[in-house]
């Protein structure tokens, strides 16, 4: 249910991000943010928060995560929108708003995950520290 309402979450993000980038910059049509929107939900969604996310934290998933949506919308903004130059403003624009909407898809999904987490272990969360003690032997000096 929480991956559910993170994805969701993530579409609208995406949505609105490629509206303000794309749509009130360069005219792109619905059709075309709808398609940069799903692209980027799938993919960010399998590579950032399924792959990255618990291996290198929240914070590099969120460089992650903006260099995934500036590069989906350089590269396909400019061959779909023919402006190679001037997409970069829509680029920049759309990955500042969708890792914005990032941050809390991310505290959704590691939040959950920790809970997961604590129900299910039973290891404490406590640092167990051990000490061993021993005497010097100095086999030379016994003679």
């Amino acid at each position: 249910m929480i991956k559910l309402i993170a994805l969701i979450l993530k579409f609208v993000t995406c949505l609105v991000a490629y509206a303000v980038g794309l749509d009130l910059f360069f005219r792109a049509s619905w059709t075309d943010v709808v398609w940069f929107s799903a692209l980027t939900t799938v993919v960010s969604y399998l590579a950032g928060d399924r792959i990255l996310l618990p291996r290198i934290g929240k914070g590099n998933a969120l460089i992650a995560d903006f260099l995934l949506s500036y590069m989906v919308v350089w590269i396909f903004g400019s061959v779909l929108l023919h402006n190679y130059m001037q997409i970069a403003w829509g680029s920049i624009i759309s990955a500042v708003i969708i890792v914005a909407g990032e941050v809390l898809v991310h505290r959704l999904l590691l939040g959950s995950h920790n809970e997961v987490n604590h129900k299910h272990s039973n290891v404490s969360n406590k640092f167990a520290y051990g000490m061993e003690m021993s005497e010097e032997n100095e086999p030379l000096s016994k003679k």
